[in-house]
């Protein structure tokens, strides 16, 4: 189900739509627990701070998609700013398998994804931090 932000976002300008559908990609990637498609979405020096503080690379952000498994996962209230060519995307998730250590999952969380236009043309994700709603 979408959100009536995640729908904004995906209805004002074409940047805000085009990280939008970007934010989309990382989200069928999770719920398909195909790192493959996230993977080309991430600029090399990408950094991930996940919600137990952990910062990982580009590398090890992969490895750990890979390594989680997905039972569900749904984001919500998703919201897109941009600033020239930079692009603030925010909004929550709900997530429940496995993590990356095999542990079980049930997690709500709020994240920021900050993407940089890149010289190509494309757009590309260098910064994601994730931070834990306690319930």
């Amino acid at each position: 189900m979408m959100s009536a932000a995640w729908s904004q976002a995906q209805m004002t300008g074409g940047t805000e739509k085009a990280v939008a559908g970007l934010e989309q990609q990382w989200l069928r990637s999770q719920k398909t627990n195909n790192p493959d498609l996230v993977a080309p979405l991430l600029a090399d020096k990408f950094i991930s701070t996940g919600s137990d503080g952990k910062v990982s690379d580009k590398g090890g952000a992969l490895a750990d998609a890979k390594a989680s498994k997905y039972e569900s996962m749904e984001y919500e209230d998703v919201n897109v700013t941009v600033f020239g060519d930079t692009a603030i995307a925010t909004g929550g998730s709900k997530a429940r398998g496995t993590d990356a250590s095999g542990k079980p999952m049930d997690n709500h969380s709020r994240w920021t994804d900050t993407w940089v236009k890149m010289p190509s043309g494309q757009w590309q994700c260098v910064a994601s931090h994730v931070s834990t709603i306690k319930m």
